[in-house]
């Protein structure tokens, strides 16, 4: 075993490895940063249609990873899913902007306002990507779905060809569908395209044999979509979902560090030990011992060479390893690698700043830096999604947690909060942006059940069984330090 990286070492190490990452989205999986935790081999089932997970976990990172050629490959080596290497993989929607496999952002809507129905867009999508042979008359989006409308016998048995040539040559043809939240303004109209694309995947699910959909979604547009379409709820056994626990939180940072390329990554990789290299004429990939992936015990050993021991003097403070991620989570104990990954880069840099000749390369001190600057991420990143929930939680913003139902409720008619969610409504309505998605509260004038919508969310947590007036809440410090609430004890707020 060689010799440990020095403190500085190991920060310049995870500045350079974590570089970016809460830029995911637009940033393509290469083989360096494709990490296959045990819990995700699901979502790469080819019959598991529906993939859930919240911003963050990785959606668009699989969706990609299942378009590109080498990396399914590499996925078909780590996982054994040889059915990997049996793929015709087309894209059935995404962010790319001028796609041919898909109507973008532009051409969506002005179908939609034509009276184009969503079921007959999403046919389109499949027979372009089955590679059907359109008439001359054809260019357009528009063009194609008239020709449905008029051909529906001809549509039907192009669909049943290509399923027996693809079981002919023994291929599944995959169509894969994410960034669906950018599908249209409108929420029902988002809601309903959802709704018929589910229905078209199980129409093919269990009407054909060898051509299959798998659809990226967040969990609350599956279950508003399941409210306009009862029979997605046969996708709900099979649906995968896409969550982290500790132990893979702190492997997919290991994986970062050991895949630089670069010496200090090198001399890493060779005094942990154990990674597999690698192999024939793959892509320069290494994959972590099984020891810095599912080793509780290995890992807090490994964490503590490059953190501070205690987040203070003692152990009565709290331990690194478990403090960072249980200060990460949501009200229903999820946390996002985006925001852990967020959180460790920002530590390094602050230490770096602040305590450069420090024995550690994170100082117990950073961590929390970093905890509140993945708060503001995170924070921006849901408001982004679900602009409403701004809204709701800036009337509490001075109090103190745990705060009691009644309060927050009081504080929402002062402020008039369904008032101000109608006039934002409206103005979304309104504004010619057809990129950023709006979505309101599904009750916005039964205060009492906006609570539950938050807490569903995971943005509010009870902290009792009871539902009253008195039923004490509490915001999880992912929301909690962004949106400017206090906690006797906690993490303060920037600032103080």
């Amino acid at each position: 075993m060689s010799e440990p990286l020095t403190p500085g070492e190991y920060r310049d190490l995870l500045s350079r490895a974590l570089e970016g990452t809460v830029d995911a989205d637009t940033r393509h999986p290469t083989p360096h940063t494709l990490y296959m935790l045990d819990a995700h081999r699901t979502a790469l089932y080819v019959d598991q249609t529906v993939v859930q997970g919240d911003r963050g976990v990785g959606k668009t990172f699989w969706a990609r990873s299942l378009l590109d050629p080498g990396l399914r490959e590499e996925a078909s080596v780590e996982y054994r899913m040889s059915r990997l290497l049996r793929l015709h993989v087309t894209p059935g929607f995404g962010m790319d902007m001028g796609s041919p496999h898909y109507p973008g952002p532009l051409v969506l809507p002005s179908l939609l306002s034509g009276g184009v129905l969503p079921e007959e867009i999403w046919y389109a999508v499949l027979l372009t990507a089955l590679e059907q042979p359109w008439p001359r008359e054809t260019t357009g989006w528009a063009e194609r779905v008239a020709w449905l409308r008029t051909n529906p016998a001809p549509a039907e048995s192009a669909i049943a060809r290509a399923d027996t040539r693809a079981a002919d040559e023994g291929m599944v043809h995959l169509l894969v569908f994410d960034g669906l939240e950018h599908l249209h303004t409108d929420w029902d109209t988002r809601n309903r395209m959802i709704a018929e694309l589910l229905r078209m995947a199980m129409r093919l699910r269990f009407g054909t044999r060898n051509i299959r959909l798998k659809v990226f979604l967040r969990p609350d547009m599956f279950e508003a979509a399941k409210q306009l379409f009862p029979d997605a709820s046969k996708l709900s056994g099979n649906a995968a979902r896409l969550l982290w626990s500790r132990t893979d939180l702190y492997g997919l940072l290991f994986h970062h560090l050991g895949n630089e390329d670069d010496e200090a990554a090198e001399r890493f990789r060779r005094f942990t030990g154990g990674w597999t290299p690698p192999e024939g004429d793959m892509p320069t990939r290494y994959a972590p011992p099984p020891a810095l992936r599912n080793d509780e015990k290995e890992q807090q050993r490994l964490f503590e060479r490059i953190a501070d021991p205690f987040m203070g003097t003692n152990v009565r403070q709290g331990r690194p390893y478990t403090w960072l991620p249980n200060h990460l989570m949501d009200s229903n104990d999820r946390i996002s690698p985006r925001s852990f990954l967020k959180a460790v880069a920002e530590a390094a840099e602050t230490t770096r700043r602040t305590r450069p000749s420090h024995t550690r390369a994170l100082h117990h001190d950073a961590i929390r830096s970093g905890v509140r600057e993945a708060s503001t991420v995170r924070v921006d990143q849901v408001v982004e999604d679900t602009p409403w929930v701004k809204l709701a939680i800036e009337p509490l913003k001075g109090c103190q947690v745990p705060i009691a139902q009644g309060k927050i409720i009081n504080l929402w008619k002062e402020r008039d909060l369904p008032l101000l969610l109608r006039e934002e409504s409206a103005r979304y309505a309104q504004a010619d942006r057809p990129e950023l998605v709006r979505t309101g509260p599904r009750h916005p004038n039964d205060l009492p059940r906006l609570v539950q919508e938050l807490i569903d969310l995971g943005v509010l947590r009870r902290r009792d069984q009871s539902v009253d007036d008195f039923s004490l809440l509490d915001l999880p410090d992912i929301y909690r330090l962004a949106f400017g609430l206090g906690r006797l004890g906690g993490i303060p707020l920037a600032g103080r």
